[in-house]
Order: C-alpha cells, then structure tokens, then sequence
C-alpha cells in the first residue's frame, strides 16, 4: 500500500545567524523595518514539504507518491529521487517557471525567518489525483503547496475516498473561513504545529474541541514539548525525544508528519503514530537540512524502543 504526499517540491537554501533576531529588530520601529542578517553560514538544500514527508517516510519503510510541481530547474531533485528509489511519476515540470525556492534564516535561539518564492508549487493544480487512479493508496497527506491545488486535491480526494490529513502549514492565511471550515469537514486528520493551531482555530471560528469533533484526530505539534493528539473525546499527551544535538530544527514537522503516516498505514495506535513521529522530529533535528538523515528502518526501531521501551515493528 502506498501513501499520496501532496506538497511542495524545493530547493532550500538555509542560513544560519549567530546572535539573536530579537537583539537586531527594534520593537517600537517594526512599522519602518530595514535590517540586515550578517550570514557567515549557508548551504543549498533538497526541501519543500512533499519532498521532505516522502524522504522520512522511505526511511521508516514507507511508499510514497510525491504528486507534486517542479520548474525548469528540477532535474537535480528528479535525479536525487530517482537514487533514492522514490518514484517521480507524478512530479508534473512546470517549464515556465522556477523551481519553488525557500530562503532561511536561522538565529541562535532556532527562531526562524523564511522567504519564499512559489515558482511552480502555484501551478499545482495542473495535477490531478485521477491520475493515481491504478495505485493502491492507503492514506494521503494534502501538506503546504498551492492554494488552487490543495483545494482541488482535498476535494478529489474526498470524492475518491481517499482519507487524507490536512496539513495547511504556513498556508494557512491563504484560505477564508468557510474554505478551512471545508477542508477539516473533509479532512481524515487535520495536523498542525501550537502556532498553526491557534491561527487555524481563529480563522475557522472553530475552537480546537470543535475541530478535534469533526475528524478522527486532531495532532499538535509542540516543538520541544512533543505534541498533543486530540481523538474520540480524549486528549493524548506525545512526550519529546531527547536528540543528540540540535543542528537544524529545517524539516522537523515534516519529519514528524512522515512518523504519523507511517503509524497510521501499518495500524497503530494513535499513541504509537504519536511518538514515531516525535522520535522522526528528534532525529531529524540532530542533522543540518532536512533531508540528510540516513538512518536504516532498524536503526530508527531501536531507537523508538530506547525512547518509549518498546518496538513498534514485528520481528
């Protein structure tokens, strides 16, 4: 069985800045903002949400379909995929356009700052879940891409019968109410970071019981702390894992989003998928970039049984 990642494809290219945001932004001048980051540290990374989701996944064991847009400048993460052994047959190339690319800017305290330039992740649309029509897919993910095509892929995959989780990211502002209120009445699962949580909620007019009502879980993610998962009533508390260092926090909840499928698509427990996707955040953390992490199905199950004291997989 195989899991649809529907999501952005892009180049990152992450700086980090050694001091703190909040010591180079006066408070009472943000209305007349002129600032500049002094970057000693920067490199170019493969990213973009769907690319990151399916990268974690084939880590744990996973098969994901990236249905997904490049530009004219992705024939590098077509090439990268392909040695991975991630199937790029519904990656659509846009030859009018970039690549989406994100720039990042990461101080001392891991406060991020992005810029980001869409490319052909705003022509999304021009791909179709019909296509995947002759694929045995068990679950999807509808992550951050363009707003045309989330819409669209939420309702093709309802009107397919595909359970997906919607996952709106820093796309969140970019829907009205009732189109929110419409994703999470079609959505599986809804997933979201403690910022997008509230944000989700306060756009929707839909308080975070109200929302947990309409799905089989609501997930938060809550950075160091782990995440809350809200199911049937009930309010599940997913502890952190303690990383090893903290290089780069780029791709954490993507990471953790690609521990969740995973649970979910082999039939744990919500708990389970919880805390998969908890120890996926934690490992990832411990590397620069999102995507250069590259440990065996194993070498993760032994590290969840040393975090939560036993195995997830059979042996």
């Amino acid at each position: 069985m195989t899991s649809l990642i529907c999501g952005s494809m892009a180049y990152d290219t992450l700086m980090s800045f050694p001091e703190r945001f909040s010591e180079s932004i006066l408070a009472d001048q943000l209305h007349n903002i002129n600032v500049c980051f002094l970057v000693p540290d920067m490199r170019r990374e493969f990213g973009g949400c769907a690319g990151n989701i399916a990268y974690n996944l084939k880590l744990l064991g996973g098969t994901p379909l990236i249905m997904a847009t490049i530009g004219i400048d992705g024939a590098p993460y077509l090439e990268r995929l392909a040695e991975l052994d991630i199937s790029r047959r519904y990656i659509r190339t846009i030859k009018t356009t970039y690549t989406a690319q994100a720039f990042v800017t990461t101080d001392k305290n891991n406060n991020q700052i992005t810029a980001f330039h869409p490319g052909a992740m705003a022509l999304s649309h021009e791909n179709h879940i019909e296509n995947t029509a002759n694929e045995k897919i068990q679950l999807a993910i509808i992550a951050p891409d363009g707003r045309d095509g989330m819409i669209q892929h939420a309702n093709d995959c309802a009107r397919l019968n595909i359970p997906f989780i919607f996952d709106p990211g820093q796309q969140l502002p970019m829907f009205n109410r009732d189109e929110l209120r419409h994703f999470i009445e079609l959505a599986t699962y809804v997933a979201v970071n403690e910022y997008e949580g509230e944000m989700l909620s306060q756009l929707s007019g839909w308080t975070t019981t109200e929302i947990a009502s309409r799905v089989k879980a609501l997930i938060i993610t809550c950075a160091e702390r782990g995440a809350t998962i809200y199911q049937n009533g009930e309010k599940i508390g997913i502890p952190s894992v303690k990383a090893t260092r903290e290089a780069d926090p780029t791709g954490c909840g993507d990471a953790f989003r690609a521990g969740l499928i995973y649970g979910l698509t082999n039939n744990m427990d919500m708990k389970t998928c919880g805390c998969l996707g908890s120890l996926m955040g934690a490992i990832k953390i411990e590397y620069s970039g999102p995507q250069n992490h590259k440990l065996t199905s194993k070498e993760i199950a032994d590290r969840f049984e040393k975090a939560f004291g036993y195995r997830y997989l059979k042996q």
